[in-house]
């Protein structure tokens, strides 16, 4: 099984994580996001197996969703998947995804399940 974690090295939720991860024995795939962020078809993907829209994984606190919110909100649903991709701190993390599945790691404890 293939395990991927959208990972942000400076976010304690996504390092405890990641640590939890290799405390089971796995070792996942890290995609630093804000250093690569995902593609629109990437992202439609991730939202797919998370079963959430684009505005469920936008973090709303983020300067840069608070300067576009507008805009935002009267987006569909590509269009903010693209803006997302464009603005990928605004992408709640961490996020870890298998083959089948995905889960949003808060607590990091909600990823066991998929694992």
């Amino acid at each position: 099984m293939t395990v991927t974690i959208y990972h942000n090295p400076r976010c304690s939720k996504s390092r405890a994580t990641l640590a939890l991860l290799r405390e089971r024995g796995i070792e996942p795939e890290i995609a630093e996001y804000l250093q690569q962020p995902p593609t629109p078809a990437e992202l439609k993907k991730i939202l797919d197996l998370l079963g959430k829209s684009a505005a469920d994984i936008m973090r709303t606190g983020e300067a840069e969703y608070k300067d576009a919110r507008a805009a935002v909100d009267a987006m569909d649903e590509a269009a903010r998947i693209a803006w997302l991709c464009d603005n990928p701190r605004v992408i709640e993390r961490p996020i870890v995804l298998t083959d089948s599945a995905a889960r949003i790691g808060r607590p990091p404890e909600s990823v066991l399940d998929i694992i």
